[in-house]
């Protein structure tokens, strides 16, 4: 078929580049057919446009919701072009061919994402002439070019230009595309109908849709024998991995992404200013100060071993100061809000630094709160924790109260526990963590890890605790290493063995009714 009898049908809500791709085809002679306000955007720049209604001979009805469900439109996309029978029957019906399908959908998302939006709002931005043309279009994908994504724009005409035709290869490719845009539109209309669902079975959906977008391929994953990529939530909100920004360093890796997860969900937890270190998932060094050199000083400090190689990250912006603290060791990636200049400067003349900044507050945390954990076969969903850890609301269960800085510590020290792998136990004072017991087959191994790391400091400090203790062996063991007070959940059926413990050893016990168990 020659290409300067071909048609494009073009129907797009973002119109990124398609005036520019709707000129090169016409040029190529492309005849051009388009709907609505594309049509009315690609007539004001003098480009020859058939309307929908004038090529079916039927106007818009229904306020719009019905022009492109016509015959004349899916018999073009559909007929296939090596079949007898269907080249008859699109001669007898008077029925053009169309041969290149430019269509994106309504911005659902964008839509339901706005505060105050109504149900009514939601439905009239459901799309429904725009999937059905391109599911026709990517089912024909052999004799019809699909396409969803601006930027595969200059792709196709260099193709084009190139073989005079694209191959099928490249055809499979875009419907395939295609097909899992129309997917990803109709998970993000399930969920949403699925939210305003009232049940008292379940707070969960019968069915879960997860639209995610590749980002980019990763050198291997946790390990060089295994292939990775990340991959978006395409309704990921500000504030998290997903929607940071990376200004130096080369890309980052499968674990550099996990760790960074679990460093910023950490840092998030604190008001005041903290610094947060990571190595393997797990905090290594939490730091709270009067400015982020301070904070970073106790993060780096509770354990100078373990930080070097890990991730950083800072709920402040980072000045020169603190960064050419910072530069003084080897660090995989340090992130923040933001950087002023000069520590930009200083942290960008270390080749080998990933510097990110991510916004600290997400604009739509509220519609964010769900957790999904991938098994063989299957996927476990639940609620993110988002409850704020309060551990002043505890009940005292001890002889001896706990003083104000006790408390205070308590309370920091808890906020750090809440994020450890269980089993886990944190050592620390208010503003810095001594010692981390991560991971742990029992609670006695991850207290006497966390206070062999305290060392000395352990002396005076706090110890929280990520579960209840089932014996009195974790009190013994902070007594002997001279803890002073200690939080944890209760609920043990040996609790008062605990209690009675701690009060032979004259140390206040907390119990917060509020498990933190990570795996």
């Amino acid at each position: 078929m020659n290409q300067r009898n071909k048609t494009a049908l073009i129907s797009v809500s973002d119109k990124e580049g398609i005036l520019e791709f709707a000129r090169e085809l016409n040029q190529r002679g492309w005849s051009l057919v388009s709907t609505g306000g594309t049509a009315r955007m690609l007539e004001g720049e003098g480009l020859p446009v058939k309307k929908v209604n004038e090529l079916t001979g039927f106007p818009e009805i229904l306020g719009g919701r019905v022009k492109s469900l016509h015959p004349k439109i899916h018999g073009g996309i559909l007929a296939r072009r090596d079949m007898e029978e269907d080249r008859e029957q699109m001669q007898q019906e008077g029925i053009d061919y169309i041969d290149m399908v430019v269509v994106n959908l309504y911005p659902f998302v964008k839509t339901i994402s706005q505060k105050g939006v109504t149900m009514e709002d939601a439905i009239e931005n459901i799309d429904i002439g725009g999937p059905a043309m391109l599911r026709a279009a990517a089912k024909n994908f052999r004799d019809v070019v699909v396409l969803v994504n601006p930027q595969r724009y200059s792709m196709v005409l260099a193709e084009l230009d190139t073989y005079g035709d694209l191959s099928k290869n490249t055809r499979s490719r875009l419907a395939t595309e295609a097909f899992a845009h129309t997917a990803e539109y109709d998970s993000f209309i399930s969920g949403y109908l699925s939210s305003l669902q009232d049940s008292e079975e379940s707070n969960f959906p019968e069915y879960l849709m997860l639209p995610f977008h590749k980002v980019q391929d990763l050198r291997y994953g946790e390990n060089p024998q295994q292939r990775a990529a990340f991959f978006k939530d395409a309704a990921a909100p500000d504030g998290t991995i997903a929607t940071s920004q990376q200004l130096h360093g080369k890309d980052l890796s499968f674990n550099n992404f996990n760790d960074l997860d679990a460093a910023w969900e950490l840092v998030k937890e604190f008001d005041e200013t903290t610094v947060v270190a990571v190595k393997h998932a797990n905090p290594c060094g939490v730091g709270m100060g009067n400015n982020v050199t301070e904070a970073y000083k106790k993060a780096h400090d509770a354990d100078p071993v373990s930080i070097f190689g890990g991730i950083v990250v800072v709920n402040r912006e980072i000045n020169a100061e603190a960064a050419r603290e910072m530069s003084k060791i080897f660090l995989e990636v340090v992130a923040a809000p933001s950087f002023e200049a000069e520590a930009l400067e200083v942290l960008q003349a270390k080749p080998d630094v990933r510097l990110l900044t991510i916004p600290l507050k997400s604009s739509n945390e509220d519609h964010y709160k769900l957790n999904y954990k991938k098994l063989n076969g299957g996927l476990l969903v639940q609620e993110i924790d988002t409850y704020p850890v309060k551990a002043h609301e505890g009940k005292v269960v001890t002889e001896r109260q706990p003083t104000q800085e006790e408390m205070k510590a308590l309370a920091f020290n808890l906020c750090v526990v809440k994020h450890v792998k269980s089993n886990a136990i944190v050592v620390g004072a208010s503003e810095m963590t001594y010692g981390i017991g991560a991971g742990q087959m029992n609670r006695i191994g991850a207290a006497r890890i966390a206070l062999e790391q305290a060392g000395e400091k352990a002396e005076g400090a706090v110890l929280a605790s990520d579960a209840f203790f089932p014996f009195s062996d974790t009190v013994e063991e902070a007594a002997r290493a001279g803890i002073t007070a200690i939080i944890q959940p209760g609920g043990s059926l040996k609790d008062q063995e605990s209690i009675d413990a701690c009060n032979r050893h004259g140390i206040a016990m907390v119990f917060t009714g509020r498990r933190y168990f990570k795996h």
